[in-house]
Order: structure tokens, then C-alpha cells, then sequence
């Protein structure tokens, strides 16, 4: 099947678990996850009406995504893989949003690079639900002292939180891990009611249905669009 049909596929798919969860058609953004694909098979997703798309290495993203970003305006990208202080200047002209803020360091140093190009980033904080081997804030204490931060910051703006379940055929695990991350967004309303904690980026190619059923607004699906890794 081609790209275009894969996508037609995944909004469906996304359509119908919105509609079993009892959630408003639309209410889910399907992100196209690109890590390992060529710029033609990006094109040919813009060319189906994909205009989200999500990398996880910066030197990946830039080279792929510039030319692309200059012929296509309409390419909105997001930076999801873990990202190194050392090249937070080389994303910043091309992502729109972080979503892999998991220390205060790095968030630090976004701000810093923002401001100098007169950027607002958009981020969101990345948080231990699953394995432990993944990236991300182990715990409320220091994930909240990042947060706390933002009140100094103008480059930088809260959009909501992220996660990476187990990859487990462990439906139980999985559904556990994405009801954790509800969780702690409705903490988090509570606890800083002048930011934006609606975004709820959770659920990838193999969980993003149970996701959607957990309250998803982002899934990120890269192998059921593209296939297989190049």
C-alpha cells in the first residue's frame, strides 16, 4: 500500500477509537514519525494532506527537513527523540515544538537559543511511565522544579506533557502507563492553572488506539505510514 493510503488507514483508525471513547471527531492530531526515511517519502505525506511530522536526531531532521520547509511552508515539525544541549541551535530554526524536555538544563538552554532568534518553542515535558531505560523525568519533584522555571522564561511555552509506554503485547501495561500520564496532566492543571497542559502526546504505531481511548490528543505513528525502517 502507498503512503497515502496508510495514512487514510491510520485517520480512520483514529476516527473510529474517538468515537469509542465518546471523544469529538478531530480531537486527536496524528503526527507522521519520519526517523529513518527518505525526504521523497515525506513529500509524498504532504502531497496525501499530512503536514505534521515528528524526527528524533537533530543532524536527521535538519538535513531532510530544510529543503523540504522551503519548498513546503504549510511543514509543521516537532523534535521527539532525546535532544543534547550541543545542538539546540541546530533545531531551533526548524522545529516548532519540543517534546522531549526531560532536565532543566536543556530547557535552559532552549530559551537561550530561542530568544536569540526571536522564536517562541513550543515543548513538552517527557515523563517515566514504562521502561525504565527510557528518557524522560522519573519524578514529580524535579519534573515540577523544571516547570517552575518557566515563569522567567519568554522564549518557552508549556504546551503539555509526553510519554513512551512499555513496548509490551501487555494491553494492561500499556492502558496502566497512558491513564499515569492523564494523571499527572490533571495534576498539573491544578497545579499551574496559567499554563497549557492540553496536549497529551502518547501512543505510537503498535498502542495508539488505547491511547486515544486514555486521552490522547497526539499520537505518533511512524512504521504504520512508511513501513519499515530504511
Amino acid at each position: 500500500m502507498s503512503i497515502a493510503d496508510n495514512l487514510l488507514r491510520i485517520r480512520e483508525r483514529i476516527a473510529e477509537a474517538e468515537l469509542r471513547a465518546g471523544r469529538s471527531a478531530g480531537s486527536v492530531r496524528l503526527m507522521a514519525v519520519s526517523k529513518f526515511h527518505p525526504a521523497e517519502s515525506v513529500r509524498e505525506a504532504l502531497d496525501a494532506g499530512q503536514t505534521l511530522f515528528g524526527e528524533n536526531r537533530v543532524q536527521e531532521a535538519v538535513e531532510k527537513f530544510d529543503p523540504i520547509m522551503r519548498d513546503r511552508p504549510d511543514t509543521v515539525l516537532h523534535l521527539i527523540g532525546t535532544l543534547q544541549r550541543n545542538k539546540v541551535a541546530k533545531i531551533i530554526p526548524f522545529a516548532s515544538c519540543v517534546q522531549s524536555i526531560d532536565r532543566l538544563d536543556l530547557l535552559v538552554e532552549i530559551e537561550r537559543q530561542a530568544a536569540l532568534r526571536a522564536r517562541v518553542i513550543d515543548v513538552l515535558f517527557e515523563y517515566h511511565t514504562g521502561e525504565a531505560s527510557k528518557s524522560g523525568y522519573a519524578d514529580c519533584d524535579n519534573l515540577f522544579r523544571s516547570i517552575d522555571l518557566l515563569s522567567g522564561m519568554s522564549h518557552v511555552r508549556c504546551s503539555g506533557l509526553m510519554t513512551m509506554a512499555p513496548f509490551t503485547d501487555d494491553r494492561a501495561a500499556i492502558r496502566e502507563s497512558f491513564r499515569a500520564l492523564a494523571a499527572l496532566q490533571r495534576e498539573c492543571v491544578a497545579r499551574y492553572p496559567t499554563l497549557d497542559f492540553s496536549m497529551l502526546s502518547m501512543g505510537m504505531s503498535h498502542d495508539f488506539e488505547i491511547a486515544i481511548e486514555e486521552g490522547s490528543t497526539l499520537v505518533r505513528v511512524g512504521t504504520a505510514i512508511f513501513g519499515e525502517r530504511a
